[in-house]
């Protein structure tokens, strides 16, 4: 395979806002599939599981399954199988987290799961969470993406509160998502790629494309979602390309297989 030639896609800001589809995003996708180019659906989306995901997407019109959604969840429950957790997360993912023991009291907790933010993270939430990582608990995000866009304007996410908690318990967290090496290797694994044959495109310049850099795979920020005009600037280094929208994806793809 040549470069360009597998895709990792980001959703949320890429392919949909608040689950409706970006003009251009369904035609893109259905292009690949009818290409022949192999993709996932790469998403540190911690509100719906893999199943409720694929079924707003296809309802949307994208020709998309089960099986082409890859978690920020589900990449957790492998990782964490076995332990006890106590989840701090907006939405009900507890089918994607199959074989954690999710517990109430900070005593028991092996570990503090931080997923995305939401009403759920108050006061009382954190300040348990607080007492189980000063009890010995680690400290494990799903991401720590530190805002999303909706359609009514960007909003907070969890990676304010995670640095928050690093903070007050002196520690540090381990990332389980995006931009946590081993989800986009376990992604390549997925489509059966190397990172120099594929391509990574997001609305988060750090944990989307500039950490896909990182590890070999052609980072591409589209300017949607997150990366949208008027959204906060911040960088640590520069995207392989821009696009103004996924749209444009197949027409990149073309000129990388054969330039």
């Amino acid at each position: 395979m040549e470069r360009g030639a597998a895709v990792l896609l980001d959703i949320d800001g890429v392919l949909t806002v608040d689950w409706a589809p970006i003009p251009g995003a369904v035609a893109a996708v259905r292009e690949l599939r009818d290409g022949g180019v192999p993709f996932v659906l790469l998403t540190n989306t911690t509100s719906r599981t893999r199943g409720s995901i694929a079924g707003a997407l296809a309802e949307a019109g994208f020709p998309v399954g089960v099986e082409s959604v890859l978690t920020a969840p589900a990449a957790t429950a492998e990782r964490l199988a076995g332990l006890r957790c106590l989840l701090l997360n907006s939405g009900d993912i507890r089918a994607d987290l199959a074989g954690l023991e999710l517990v109430e009291d900070p005593d028991r907790a092996e570990v503090v799961l931080i997923g995305g933010a939401g009403p759920e993270f108050g006061y009382r939430e954190l300040d348990r969470a607080f007492a189980a990582l000063r009890g010995g608990a680690r400290l494990v995000a799903m991401h720590r993406n530190a805002y999303w866009r909706t359609a009514e304007g960007l909003r907070l996410d969890s990676g304010a509160f995670v640095a928050g908690l690093e903070y007050a318990a002196g520690v540090e967290a381990e990332v389980l998502g995006k931009p946590a090496e081993a989800f986009f290797t376990g992604a390549l694994a997925h489509l059966g790629v190397t990172a120099a044959e594929a391509v990574m495109v997001g609305d988060d310049i750090e944990s989307d494309v500039l950490a896909a850099q990182r590890y070999g795979i052609t980072g591409v920020l589209v300017r949607t979602g997150k990366a949208a005009p008027g959204a906060p600037g911040r960088a640590s280094g520069e995207p392989d390309h821009v696009l103004d929208s996924v749209a444009a994806l197949p027409e990149l793809l073309a000129r990388l297989r054969h330039g």
